[in-house]
């Protein structure tokens, strides 16, 4: 060792006499400065819960758990971050993350406890001195790790798209669909909120690591038809996306239909390896629209040997029959429904229920049946002239134009109502060459149409007439018909959801057009049953009365889709369809 090493301990002496630089009184109030990273603050009423603070924490500091008098809703978990500061190292990660910019840190520092467990603690749920303390460390107005514009979706112009039945959405490229699924933070909450509980975070993650034969399987394990609701599905669990609180909401259809747009048909196979030992035992089901097809495909990979009996001469229900071409492209739903007959369920179309084949004999030649028909009876105005030459309803006009039939509507039609039918019907009316002018009771934001299908209908050129109240429908001398209408103004009524038309007297209005098209809603057929059966299942404003396992009162019938839920789309009938295979299996193997 060298002489230095001996002495060097001693330097310290020379301190031993300089001011110290430790507070001589800790405890006093000494304010941290107006940014400093202190306690953590939430505000519970701003807070959803979505666990972005809880997956970016490196230190695993923070834990999503249950809080007293916060309860969980379609845009809310229920949870509140707990921080753990024997592990935080207060690097402010998680407000910089905080998708709704709920979570802060209080400039304070000082906590003294004999009690270690105080210092986990809920932010928010418990009065503490810098509960509401202004200063401190928050989100930045102008900085964010989030990603809040979403990707556009490449499209065709509206004058393009009204000129034909070509698609009108084009779908992400690879770089796309990449960079738009890096905004994902993996909240969850569209997992909770999506009708079949698709397992939405995990195949956005597979698309960013570019695995989509991983995705793909992600898909199939609660969704057998992709390619269809990757292009109509009415995505609410973009509703409540977390990254839709401050900035646009992740665009989780369209990745969906990115993946399936990626991968070969004749590869899906292979890809989801579908392998499944028969039974014995058999299922029938009445109705081939996306309840019946989903209920298939997970009752034949469970080993049971299933036949689809449809009305129409291809399988699709209103999917096929009640969504034009530009929106639902019918060699992709051919592409869904093919996978599930390659399994081998067996589809027997122009089979009407009650006239080509006795529902009696399907009960009693098959250990269970289920059925999802749909709703394809159009409701009635109710009003004098409806049955005038040069009336339709829509899903009639709908119906003809994917059977190859032009329907005879002239050069101006006047669509009647708000839903995605009217829209559909006003869009292809354009497509056909005539004027499109769309009336409805209500205002256009109580319109129950996608937001995007009335967005492009305006860009189309489709006229809106609001807050109009059908009266009658009359013949004119020039062969034409006079669609008349009483304007309204809206009323608040107590009690009430949404304000009700209410007719301004005198306030007469009316359009002349070649074609009126009804699209005002539509209920359920139910002629397929016998009185026999139709006496012992229950029945409530004319939807079927089912149980958590979509099982009717009558043991061995079970039913699902649009004329059992309320929401009446095809991602819910899906989502039926899943549930009904889960329950026929119990019911038939007496779990």
């Amino acid at each position: 060792m060298k002489l230095k090493d001996y002495l060097s301990p001693f330097y310290v002496w020379k301190r031993a006499f300089d001011k110290p630089f430790t507070t001589r009184k800790p405890l006093e109030d000494r304010p941290g400065a107006p940014r400093y990273r202190g306690f953590h603050q939430n505000d519970m009423e701003k807070c959803i819960g979505c666990g972005s603070c809880e997956v970016i924490c490196q230190n695993a500091a923070i834990d999503l758990v249950p809080v007293d008098g916060i309860e969980t809703t379609r845009k809310d978990s229920g949870l509140r971050p707990k921080i753990d500061y024997g592990r935080c190292c207060w690097c402010a990660l998680c407000v910089d993350i905080c998708t709704t910019g709920s979570l802060k840190m209080s400039n304070e520092y000082i906590w003294i406890d004999s009690d270690p467990e105080v210092f986990r603690f809920v932010p928010g749920a418990s009065e503490k001195p810098w509960k509401n303390t202004e200063a401190g460390y928050s989100q930045h107005e102008n900085y964010t790790l989030l990603n809040l514009d979403r990707i556009d979706m490449p499209m065709l112009t509206p004058e393009d798209s009204r000129k034909s039945f070509i698609e009108t959405v084009k779908g992400y490229s690879k770089e796309e669909a990449m960079k738009e699924a890096q905004r994902c933070v993996e909240c969850g909450l569209c997992v909770a909120t999506c009708p079949a509980h698709m397992d939405i975070p995990d195949y956005i993650r597979a698309i960013r690591d570019d695995n989509l034969d991983e995705a793909l399987r992600l898909l199939y394990d609660t969704n057998p038809m992709p390619a269809t609701c990757g292009r109509i599905c009415t995505h609410l669990c973009e509703d409540v996306c977390s990254i839709g609180v401050k900035g646009e909401p992740l665009a989780i259809r369209w990745l969906k239909r990115y993946i399936v747009d990626q991968i070969d048909d004749t590869r899906f196979k292979a890809i989801l390896r579908d392998e499944f030992k028969p039974n014995g035992k058999k299922v029938a089901i009445i109705g081939a629209g996306p309840g019946g097809l989903s209920a298939a495909y997970y009752l034949v990979t469970a080993g049971y040997s299933v036949t689809i009996y449809e009305a129409s001469d291809l399988a699709g229900g209103m999917i096929r029959y009640g969504v034009p071409e530009y929106r639902m492209p019918y060699d992709q739903l051919d592409q869904d429904i093919n996978y599930i007959k390659e399994l081998g369920v067996e589809i027997i179309l122009n089979n009407r229920i009650g006239k080509d084949t006795l529902f009696s004999d399907l009960y009693n030649n098959y250990d269970a049946l289920f059925f999802s028909t749909g709703l394809n009876d159009p409701y009635k105005m109710a009003i004098d002239g409806e049955s005038l030459p040069g009336v339709f309803s829509g899903l009639q006009i709908l119906d003809d134009v994917t059977k190859g039939i032009k329907p005879d509507i002239g050069k101006s039609v006047a669509v009647i109502g708000g839903g995605n039918v009217a829209m559909d019907a006003a869009r292809t009316a354009l497509r056909l060459g005539a004027e499109s002018t769309l009336i409805y009771r209500r205002r256009e934001e109580d319109m129950p149409a996608d937001t995007e299908e009335i967005h492009e209908a305006h860009a189309e050129k489709v006229k809106f007439i609001t807050q109009a109240i059908p009266l009658r429908i009359e013949k004119t001398a020039n062969g034409k018909l006079k669609f008349i209408w009483n304007n309204a103004e809206m009323v608040a009524k107590e009690g009430a959801a949404r304000p009700s038309p209410i007719a301004i007297e005198g306030d007469i209005q009316s359009l002349e057009v070649d074609a009126v098209i009804s699209a005002i809603g539509q209920g359920a057929d139910y002629s397929f049953l016998p009185p026999e059966y139709e006496s012992k299942i229950k029945f409530k404003r004319g939807k079927v009365i089912i149980n958590e396992n979509c099982q009717t009162t009558v043991p061995k019938i079970f039913a699902g889709g649009d004329i059992a839920n309320p929401t009446a789309d095809a991602i819910s009938a899906i989502a039926d369809g899943h549930n009904a295979a889960k329950g026929i299996d119990k019911f038939l193997n007496k779990k």
